[in-house]
């Protein structure tokens, strides 16, 4: 066999034991996910050498989905960690063989303080097993290791079983992506679900014109704005008492009536040509753009833009006064 044929081997090895797992998904597994759903306290998961690799992913997993929970290893529990357990606790101890000695040491002092044990290993018939609370069965055929030695099989088939408890679990507490999006706050998901308008949008040189605007005029302002775009605002909202246009900041209290795009003034130079220049913003501008509150999500935004295939939203008050501009570049977090 050639080196490729060995890693095809392997995977077509751990794929079957996960694979076998299914039949092995019984009353126990139920039992399980329940006691973890009821559970008061943390879950604490422990585990020796690559189980307890395992295990600390499994923890990282559950504690990701919603369910409190940290890897402990029972080495360190005999020097002064046993203090973080407490009774409404639930302890996931996960050994392949069912009789790794410092795991087994471990499990009098969890009885002693009536916390209740899920057991995951590949013997139902080992001390693990027959002291646990519930035991899942995670024995495999054989190891992909071709000396059927390196734990390899055995530990896919352990991390698998992890996952189905957390996203059993995921199931169970109706776990949402804004919940996800709690505990991944820095991650890309987390923070489309989280960031809202208002902390990406533009607020200052907004191109804001008024719906009398020759269209001449406000060509120049879409320019300087470098969105692409230009608001209409109220006419009364844009002239101070001697009739001229108030500079940027004041133009931006008024109301939206309607918006531009440069799209906008290229259809409307084809349609109109000389007569163009004769033409105002009120003529082609559209009366009801998209507009979103400054508490819309990012991912409510990106939604919107992408159903009417369009690059900006307005960012607007209950009084439909422009707040800001979020544009498609914002979104991409």
């Amino acid at each position: 066999m050639t080196t490729k044929d060995y890693a095809i081997q392997c995977i077509q090895d751990e794929a079957q034991a996960v694979l076998d797992l299914i039949p092995q998904i019984d009353d126990d597994f139920e039992r399980a996910v329940e006691l973890i759903f009821h559970c008061s306290g943390k879950v604490i998961v422990t585990g020796v050498g690559k189980s307890g690799h395992i295990g600390a992913k499994i923890a990282a997993t559950l504690a990701s989905t919603g369910t409190p929970s940290f890897f402990i290893n029972p080495l360190d529990v005999y020097h002064g960690d046993l203090g973080v357990m407490s009774r409404g606790d639930v302890v996931i101890a996960i050994s392949n063989s069912g009789q790794t000695d410092e795991l087994l040491r471990f499990i009098p002092m969890v009885l002693h303080m009536e916390i209740p044990i899920i057991g995951i290993s590949g013997n139902p018939q080992s001390l693990l097993a027959k002291y646990s609370t519930c035991h899942l069965n995670v024995s495999v055929k054989k190891e992909a290791c071709p000396l059927n030695l390196a734990p390899t099989s055995s530990t896919t088939a352990t991390l698998v079983m992890g996952d189905a408890l957390a996203i059993a679990l995921m199931e169970r507490r109706h776990f949402q992506p804004q919940d996800f999006a709690q505990f991944h706050p820095g991650g890309e998901l987390g923070k489309r679900l989280l960031t809202t308008a208002q902390d990406v949008m533009l607020t200052e040189n907004l191109p804001i014109l008024n719906a009398d605007m020759h269209l001449g005029e406000a060509i120049i302002l879409v320019s300087k704005g470098k969105l692409g775009l230009g608001v209409a605002m109220k006419g009364e909202e844009l002239k101070d008492k001697s009739g001229e246009i108030k500079d940027n900041d004041e133009r931006t209290q008024g109301v939206v009536t309607g918006l531009i795009t440069d799209g906008d003034i290229r259809r409307a130079m084809e349609k109109w040509q000389a007569e163009f220049f004769n033409r105002t913003v009120g003529d082609i501008m559209t009366r009801q753009p998209k507009t979103v509150t400054p508490q819309t999500k990012i991912s409510e935004i990106q939604k919107i833009m992408n159903k009417y295939k369009i690059h900006n939203v307005l960012v607007v008050d209950e009084g439909n006064h422009l707040l800001g501009i979020v544009d498609r570049y914002a979104c991409v977090l």
